[in-house]
């Protein structure tokens, strides 16, 4: 090593300039390479690691500001769904239903020839219960119990409404009167279930 120093020194100047620049170029590459380029790519790797964050950040505030307005849509939605189900009757009030609109057409003067319920059509969360109803009376009977009908508290519809063989009683004509009315229930948990399998299963 001394031996080496004592060729380097007694090199002419421009010789030792020369191998000084060398030796200074070779550490810069040497640093570049093997220490300024780690730490950038380092760097470069925290710079996406605290963009990702605050990413993340923006958006968990976002959502934190937001939670009080969808809290707030959520009770609207339960107090609507309770509404609903209010004007939905279980299996329990549905004789009771049945009975109160035989009698709303008995009320309306009319003679009931049918009233024959048909199976239940299930969908997601209700059933849809048919019933087959002909009575006998005046149009205007007719109208008003399909009136006092609509004025009930649970949701019936009535469709089909079809007259047929007219016939004259006294002053007034008498009609037969056939039409299907539709109620609906809700379904308990175990029946939505199975609907539910039920679908899974014709998939």
């Amino acid at each position: 090593m001394n031996k080496f120093l004592a060729e380097l020194l007694n090199r002419p100047r421009q010789q030792k300039i020369a191998i000084l620049a060398g030796a200074v170029l070779f550490l810069f590459i040497l640093g570049y390479f093997y220490v300024y380029l780690p730490g950038d790519d380092r760097l470069n790797k925290l710079d996406d690691e605290i963009a990702g964050v605050r990413r993340d950040h923006q958006q968990k505030k976002i959502i934190a500001n937001s939670l009080p307005r969808v809290q707030h849509v959520l009770q609207e939605l339960d107090a609507k769904l309770k509404a609903a189900a209010d004007q939905l009757p279980n299996s329990k009030e549905i004789p009771d239903l049945l009975s109160n609109l035989s009698a709303k057409a008995r009320e309306a003067g009319l003679e009931i020839i049918l009233f024959r319920p048909r199976a239940e059509n299930y969908q997601d969360f209700y059933a849809e219960i048919p019933v087959d109803i002909v009575v006998r009376g005046g149009f205007y009977n007719a109208a008003q119990f399909f009136e006092q009908v609509g004025k009930l508290n649970r949701p019936i519809n009535i469709d089909n409404i079809d007259l047929k063989n007219p016939k004259i009683s006294g002053d007034r004509v008498e009609l037969e009167i056939s039409s299907l009315a539709t109620t609906y229930r809700f379904l308990d948990e175990t029946e939505r279930k199975k609907v539910a399998e039920e679908k899974k299963a014709k998939k």
